[in-house]
């Protein structure tokens, strides 16, 4: 494994048992390295032959870990502020669909026992930031820093940073380029197919 994938390490840090809830930002994470473990132990050889469980699990384990309105509203930026509730609504969706397939494979991949979870120093009572450092297989150390919101008093991830650089940003200048090409409806629509959300045309 030579580099991280965004989508990855969310997931790879987005495991919890069932729908309770940790108390800090900390825990969330904490809980999520030990927990991958025994899931990815026990299933990866169905995963590895079943792609729709592989989207169904990672689905059942990031859904309710990730915000995904939040996440959405920062990657459109200025777009959300002028889209329908309609068009809101499906890129949320697609947006979240097409980043859990484009990217389900990697999962298999990572490995656990190589993420360090360095001392937390604390946030604010909206956001916080967990950082780790996960080894690669030569030994460089890629620093990974989890963004978390606190909405509904849940603590959820909503951004992912590796090696400075951010996936809210990252994807926020690709789409706000290609929203002003062709116009937000087009975008959702190909995010919609990427994802298998409607017919390719």
């Amino acid at each position: 494994m030579r580099r991280l994938t965004i989508t990855t390490v969310l997931i790879c840090l987005g495991v919890a048992a069932g729908p309770t809830w940790a108390a800090t930002p900390l825990e969330v994470i904490t809980e999520a390295v030990e927990l991958l473990t025994v899931g990815i132990d026990t299933r990866k050889d169905e995963f590895v032959e079943d792609e729709d469980a592989l989207y169904a699990f990672i689905d059942g384990i990031l859904l309710p870990r990730f915000d995904r309105e939040f996440a959405a509203g920062a990657v459109l930026g200025k777009h959300w502020r002028t889209a329908t509730d309609e068009q809101k609504s499906r890129f949320i969706d697609a947006f979240y669909s097409a980043l859990v397939h484009r990217y389900a494979d990697g999962i298999l991949e990572f490995d656990t026992d190589k993420v360090e979870i360095l001392p937390f120093r604390g946030g604010s009572k909206r956001t916080a930031t967990v950082k780790t450092n996960v080894r690669l297989d030569d030994s460089t150390k890629i620093p990974v820093y989890y963004t978390l919101v606190n909405r509904e008093d849940k603590w959820r991830m909503f951004n992912v940073t590796i090696e400075g650089v951010s996936y809210v940003r990252n994807y926020k200048m690709e789409l706000d380029s290609q929203i002003r090409d062709s116009g937000l409806e087009k975008v959702i629509r190909r995010l919609e197919t990427e994802a298998g959300l409607v017919a390719s045309e």
